[in-house]
């Protein structure tokens, strides 16, 4: 019982920081088209997602979905202790702060100009709130 209260938990959670991604890659595209023109094809828009420097501040969040993929996947058991280093990770990262640099200031950027990424972001903050991944949770008490 104890590792289906954290496999929730975590699952939830990373379903909501991929609906966060999702929001700040249509966030960032739409700006980059802004900037650049219409992006030709998936596949030009895969390789930009991947490669080009317009998207790189992005990588922590797909890193960490990552992650959880390979906890939730993986054959050892999930544990409490991992499923929480993720949830720190997951909390320490979505703090945005204007005019910092790296994720922090780009994530602050897009939280004020798209709607999308402010209601993405709650629904994470959601998780953080609720304790899906608290140890009360995991033993059943939750």
């Amino acid at each position: 019982m104890e590792r289906d209260g954290l496999r929730q938990g975590l699952t939830e959670l990373r379903g909501a920081l991929l609906g966060l991604h999702k929001a700040l890659i249509e966030s960032e595209r739409v700006g980059y088209e802004k900037t650049f023109g219409r992006i030709a094809s998936p596949y030009q828009f895969l390789h930009l997602l991947t490669s080009d420097a317009w998207f790189a501040w992005l990588r922590p969040v797909s890193q960490l979905i990552t992650e959880m993929d390979e906890m939730l996947e993986a054959e050892e058991p999930l544990t409490a202790a991992g499923a929480e280093v993720l949830s720190r990770q997951a909390r320490a990262l979505l703090v945005a702060s204007a005019g910092a640099d790296g994720f922090s200031g780009h994530y602050d950027e897009a939280l004020q100009r798209d709607p999308d990424v402010v209601l993405a972001h709650a629904a994470a903050a959601r998780c953080f709130r609720t304790g899906i991944i608290a140890p009360e949770r995991a033993r059943g008490r939750g």
